[in-house]
């Protein structure tokens, strides 16, 4: 069983695996999350590429702690894979008011943490080998947020790569990305924290001001 001192360790690990085969490839590094930039930090200092964000915020189904899906920074609505189509449906039946209300939340959030110009620039993805980095999957609700995300960009290849996953989204991802790169699978998946022995994690804020940092040396 695995368990990391921090983020930034694992992100040290997936760097190693990924250099070899990448290092002179065209590659943008997508973080999916706060934790998942620290994670993505060390695989872009080694890689020498661009490192940035998909801002998302995950929207819950009231009183029942089960996640709904999330919005991205372009607005775009993605239901959370864990919910089957007729619980699907019959949640919009029930919430659609409440839903969109909360979308429309979310995406007022979005905007007032990261501006006008955004942590996201599509350009710098094109023609790339994009990475999706994440320091913990346990659904595949972000990647299909990342999916949707990419979609009007073309790019060269889709790598996932993660330090911890559930054996459930090992299962799902083969059919969505052309690679991946996973240094422990989980039968059994906690929260990410618990695999990390540091979560003293930036502030979302604190994260986005460091991309944007990252991405104008890029430009």
């Amino acid at each position: 069983m695995m368990y990391f001192h921090s983020r930034a360790e694992a992100g040290e690990q997936l760097a190693r695996l990924l250099f070899d085969k990448y290092r002179y490839d065209d590659v943008a590094i997508v973080a999916l999350g706060d934790g998942s930039v620290a994670v993505g930090e060390p695989v872009a200092e080694r890689l020498h590429c661009v490192l940035t964000l998909l801002v998302s915020e995950d929207i819950e189904v009231p009183g029942e702690g089960q996640q709904f899906g999330a919005v991205s920074q372009t607005g775009q609505f993605t239901f959370s894979s864990e919910l089957q189509e007729g619980e699907i449906g019959e949640y919009v039946n029930e919430y659609h008011g409440y839903l969109e209300e909360q979308k429309r939340q979310a995406f007022n959030k979005i905007n007032r943490l990261i501006g006008d110009g955004g942590v996201m620039d599509r350009d710098l993805l094109q023609d790339h080998a994009v990475v999706l980095i994440s320091d913990g999957l346990k659904d595949i609700t972000i990647l299909n947020v990342a999916i949707d995300f990419l979609k009007p960009v073309r790019i060269k290849k889709l790598i996932i790569a993660t330090p911890i996953a559930s054996v459930a989204v090992v299962d799902k991802v083969h059919t969505i990305a052309d690679e991946l790169h996973i240094l422990d699978v989980k039968a059994n998946y906690f929260d990410t924290n618990h695999y990390y022995d540091q979560n003293d994690l930036p502030t979302r804020e604190e994260t986005v001001a460091k991309i944007n940092k990252i991405i104008l040396n890029w430009r």
